[in-house]
């Protein structure tokens, strides 16, 4: 499958099956998630591969739908605001840009090996600094839920018209 082909059809899963994921297909997604690009080359991130059954309900707590209980696996993605790039004229600080980058490589690569994922940022972040007990410079930015997905639905797609989001200048 060519990159665009797998781009435009991987979607947010709401639904997992109760089959395990293999962790080798965890630490491949992982890996293509490791060699995304950072601003300066930082790297601010970690990755939290929640697999057990008791850590999965207490983060369960952290965003009530059910449909994330059904997710066999979940990573959560932190952030290390000591190692992000600051851009100097305004102080910008690049580890959420960081971060979106290596989720969105390890969403496509979840998706590549027929796994489904899907990007929760909605959820208690204080409830899931305590359940880690991430020190403060350590921000849980994204959970991921993992797994394969329960059906093959996939709800369309609702984009721009490419003229909205493209100006060529030339």
């Amino acid at each position: 499958m060519n990159f665009l082909d797998l781009a435009s059809s991987r979607f947010s899963v709401r639904n997992f099956s109760s089959r395990p994921v293999e962790k080798e297909k965890l630490a491949q997604i992982l890996k293509v998630a490791q060699i995304a690009p950072s601003a300066v080359n930082f790297q601010p991130w970690h990755f939290y591969v929640v697999t057990q059954t008791a850590t999965l309900e207490k983060l369960h707590a952290c965003y009530h739908r059910e449909w994330f209980k059904t997710a066999p696996v979940c990573i959560v993605v932190v952030g290390n605001h000591s190692q992000s790039w600051k851009r100097k004229p305004d102080d910008k600080d690049y580890c959420d840009v960081d971060i979106a980058i290596a989720i969105d490589h390890l969403t496509l690569a979840a998706h590549d090996l027929g796994l489904g994922s899907c990007w929760v940022c909605n959820f208690n972040l204080e409830k899931c600094r305590q359940l880690f007990n991430f020190a403060p410079h350590l921000e849980p930015i994204a959970l991921i839920p993992i797994g394969y997905p329960a059906d093959e639905t996939k709800p369309e797609k609702k984009r721009k018209k490419f003229d909205e989001i493209v100006t060529w200048i030339e």
